[in-house]
């Protein structure tokens, strides 16, 4: 009895924390400054999940909690439904604020990896971020618009760590309120 319940135990604890981790093969930025990070995203660009399907005007804007934690406030426009839909959470980096390397939840105990895989060094502008598989890929912006050279060099080096950069779907925010 005591082996099962062990087993179950160390079960469970995979499963809550095995979503997490970084795909093999590819490493967190270093070097990041999170308070440079906080603010209003864009979503650019996209491979598809259930939890955004039919989505435009989709940005995440990342504040400090007063736990030193980052709150994240996830929004876009369902074009099916015609409502907004959001949702709230938190992260917590994983290495320490210097790696880019967080686990979110929004829905508690459960939390999934954001891996902050490319970002402009220089003004904080851009940003490539993937989840616990390379399923999970999203290009960011600080504008609603990216420069189109700045987004193909970003997809040619998803393409080259091994991402479906095929399936990316492009957000369109076109939504005034967006």
């Amino acid at each position: 009895m005591t082996r099962k319940l062990i087993t179950s135990l160390l079960g469970i604890t995979a499963l809550l924390t095995g979503c997490t981790g970084i795909p093999s093969n590819l490493k967190p930025v270093t070097g990041f400054e999170p308070d440079r990070y906080l603010g209003k995203w864009y979503e650019i660009a996209r491979l598809d999940h259930s939890f955004e399907r039919n989505l435009s005007d989709v940005s995440a804007t990342y504040t400090r909690g007063e736990n030193g934690d980052i709150r994240v406030k996830n929004r876009g426009f369902n074009s099916e439904t015609g409502v907004w839909k959001q949702i709230d959470g938190h992260a917590r980096f994983l290495e320490g604020e210097a790696v880019g390397s967080l686990k979110v939840s929004f829905f508690r105990p459960f939390y999934g990896g954001y891996h902050v895989i490319a970002l402009d060094r220089q003004d904080y502008s851009y940003a490539m971020v993937a989840g616990p598989s390379r399923s999970y890929l999203w290009i960011l912006s600080r504008r609603k618009t990216m420069d189109e050279s700045v987004y193909n060099d970003l997809v040619s080096k998803a393409a080259a760590w091994g991402f479906d950069t095929a399936g990316l779907i492009k957000v369109e925010h076109d939504r005034p309120d967006g």
